[in-house]
């Protein structure tokens, strides 16, 4: 079995890139001064950003491989696996890291919602990718926290240093929404694929054998982390994905409804509820009426 090495702290990253360690919770490395990653498999514990600005060969995330495009923003949160496989040929990488502890924002302002960026659980084919002006609004941020790195810790350096870095993280918010229109084709693509989904979904067995459909099931599926999926469905059509779901659950049942023949519970169970009680109440929130009443309605 291949083994993963759990990567703890910012030393234990930044003696294996053969850097210098200026602040225990963070590093900002020029990847051209630093040693290439070794051919092995890792379990992050920190949070860590790429900016690859030349193609470095394929590095694996998760299961999957990337070649990393120029001006490209990366994403990892703590427990992601990330790795180079044995045999590839890795060139000098040109570009920028910024890895920090967890520890680093605990209490702060960006402590308490790092969890909405959620570009930290897409997966590497959903990666950021820059513009000019945009790379070199990347690269002020990365200079500003790499300048308190090297300061002398005193009582504004965590203040500052995780200020930039939620500013930073902001900046990547916009690009993420500039690249979500610039990809508008591609997104009612995925609109209309998880439409297709659903529909096919509901005409199989698959309700009664597996029960309603998720977001995460819909997402991969389609191919997407459920983070990215969910993202682009909210901006393509002001839902969520589960308020989706919920809306073609209601559209079947009021089809099935009209149905004399079978019970509200059989339709419930038809439908993928394990119980035919929260059939009732969905369908009463969603609807202004129980299944029973809006049968008699019709």
């Amino acid at each position: 079995m291949e083994e993963i090495i759990k990567i703890e702290s910012v030393a234990q990253y930044n003696k294996m890139r053969d850097v210098p360690t200026l602040h225990p919770l963070i590093t900002v490395i020029d990847l051209s001064k630093a040693a290439p990653m070794p051919a092995q498999t890792f379990n992050f514990g920190l949070y860590a950003i790429y900016l690859k600005e030349i193609n470095c060969g394929e590095l694996r995330y998760g299961r999957k491989t990337y070649d990393y495009q120029e001006g490209t923003l990366v994403f990892i949160a703590p427990g992601q696996i990330m790795g180079v496989p044995p045999g590839v040929k890795v060139f000098e990488p040109r570009g920028w890291a910024l890895l920090f502890h967890p520890d680093l924002i605990k209490g702060t302002s960006l402590g308490k919602h790092i969890h909405d960026f959620s570009f930290f659980s897409y997966d590497v084919n959903e990666a950021l990718h820059l513009s000019d002006r945009e790379r070199q609004i990347v690269l002020d941020c990365f200079a500003k926290i790499e300048y308190e790195t090297e300061h002398a810790i005193d009582k504004h350096s965590r203040t500052l240093i995780t200020s930039n870095i939620e500013l930073f993280l902001n900046y990547c918010t916009r690009f993420y929404d500039r690249q979500f229109i610039t990809r508008d084709q591609v997104h009612k693509s995925i609109i209309e694929r998880f439409e297709t989904l659903l529909n096919d979904y509901f005409m199989s067995e698959k309700p009664k054998d597996i029960g309603l459909p998720t977001v995460a099931g819909c997402a991969s599926e389609l191919n997407l982390s459920a983070n990215y999926f969910g993202d682009v469905i909210k901006k393509e059509t002001g839902k969520t994905a589960q308020e989706y779901i919920q809306i073609k659950i209601m559209d079947v049942a009021k089809e099935r409804i009209f149905d004399q023949a079978k019970s509200v519970s059989e339709i419930a169970y038809e439908l993928g509820f394990k119980y035919p009680q929260h059939f009732t109440r969905l369908f009463k929130q969603q609807v202004g009426y129980t299944p029973i009443e809006y049968r008699r309605l019709n």
